[in-house]
């Protein structure tokens, strides 16, 4: 276990607090008008899923674990969960849908995603930050709309709805954030 500052942690981290390990979900440094700076955690224990909340002063030391950060192809999903291959030793992984989340519409056959595990077991997956997909479904423009809104909703073929400008029509490929599903730009490929 290395010891860090608190103010250094990030999501994704992993800490060791009162004997268990807790996959960090959001971090935020706070600094008050009056009094000490703090750091705001909200973080999942991962020996059974609750949701913990802690915090430390910014300059807290915080006990962070040694945990196996590396890439990993996505293969396929069945009702054990989803299943990842490291290319190098082909050593294979299944992820649960806790630890997955709402990112399992991003999964892709082949697609390399970042695993971070420790002695053996998945605690957090990243994907890449930017992705491509194909509008399948978005409303017509209406000419002279300008009044309303900027942007118009839209259907992924993965499924997941986001909101584009106007100009852009079904059949159209575009870059999207992950963290966000947010509109970047059209596709140049």
């Amino acid at each position: 276990m290395v010891k860090v500052i608190a103010s250094s942690l990030r999501k994704g981290n992993v800490v060791e607090q009162d004997g268990n390990l807790h996959v960090i979900l959001t971090a935020e440094n706070v600094h008050p008008g009056k009094g000490n700076s703090v750091t705001n955690v909200t973080m999942r224990r991962i020996s059974d899923g609750v949701k913990v909340i802690g915090r430390w002063r910014t300059v807290e030391m915080v006990e962070k674990a040694d945990v196996d950060d590396r890439e990993y192809d996505y293969l396929y999903s069945d009702g054990e969960g989803h299943h990842f291959m490291e290319p190098e030793s082909y050593e294979q992984i299944t992820v649960s849908d806790d630890i997955i989340g709402d990112q399992k519409a991003y999964l892709t056959d082949g697609m390399k995603v970042h695993l971070m595990t420790h002695e053996g077991i998945a605690l957090s997956m990243e994907l890449p930050q930017r992705m491509t997909f194909e509008i399948v479904e978005t409303e017509p423009v209406v000419k002279g709309q300008t009044a309303s809104s900027s942007y118009k909703p839209a259907v992924l073929n993965n499924g997941l709805r986001v909101m584009v400008p106007p100009h852009i029509d079904a059949g159209t490929r575009i870059v999207i954030l992950t963290e966000d599903n947010s509109y970047v730009e059209r596709a140049k490929d």
